[in-house]
């Protein structure tokens, strides 16, 4: 499979981002697609090694930029041509840049899946217990009943097929542990949470 990065994203770019998809080459033997400056990445790569090609993207979205506006007018930026890169051929794309950006071009290119409305962004940490999908961590300020049950269901299938959960435990962050606790959003989601297998 071939792993996209946005070789502009993040601190340090694309010093940084080079430096480790260098170590991921050379350590896990993976395949890498570098996007952005050509000339830059060029310039910080020297001479590629074997498992790492360059694709030219001379635009970059800041992290200030707002994201659907920046998506929209920087259709040539590291971060539009990593996704259209990934709809046309397969694969997974990585940025450490404006992560909103990041969604919008992704809901813009590649679109939703069925049952579906909204995207959310996922973290896995460690725990007492094992590891800890948590989920939405950003993409979303103001959300529905129904998405936090679709981010349950996301959360839960990332749990079991990719970090090999058998049966993922479900939980919904509240200020209490009883089901009568929580905001108007959280009563109103952990019903449709607790009934949807």
């Amino acid at each position: 499979m071939e792993i996209v990065v946005d070789a502009m994203g993040g601190d340090h770019a694309p010093a940084e981002v080079i430096k480790g998809a260098i170590s991921a080459v050379r350590d896990y033997g993976l395949r890498l697609t570098l996007v952005g400056r050509k000339d830059a990445i060029e310039r910080e790569l020297g001479s590629p090694p074997e498992g790492i090609t360059v694709l030219d993207a001379p635009a970059v979205i800041e992290m200030d930029e707002h994201p659907a506006r920046a998506v929209r007018s920087k259709r040539d930026s590291s971060i539009v041509v990593g996704i259209e890169r990934v709809k046309a051929k397969g694969g997974a794309f990585v940025s450490a840049g404006n992560s909103g950006a990041t969604m919008a071009a992704a809901l813009l290119v590649l679109g939703r899946l069925p049952g579906v409305d909204r995207p959310a962004l996922a973290t896995v940490f460690p725990s007492r217990t094992g590891r800890v999908v948590l989920i939405d961590v950003g993409a979303n300020t103001d959300v529905r009943p129904d998405w936090l049950r679709q981010f349950a269901v996301m959360g839960s299938l990332y749990a079991e097929k990719v970090l090999g959960a058998s049966r993922p435990r479900v939980g919904l962050l509240s200020n209490g542990e009883e089901e009568t606790k929580g905001s108007q959003l959280v009563q109103e989601a952990f019903p449709l949470i607790a009934s949807s297998g």
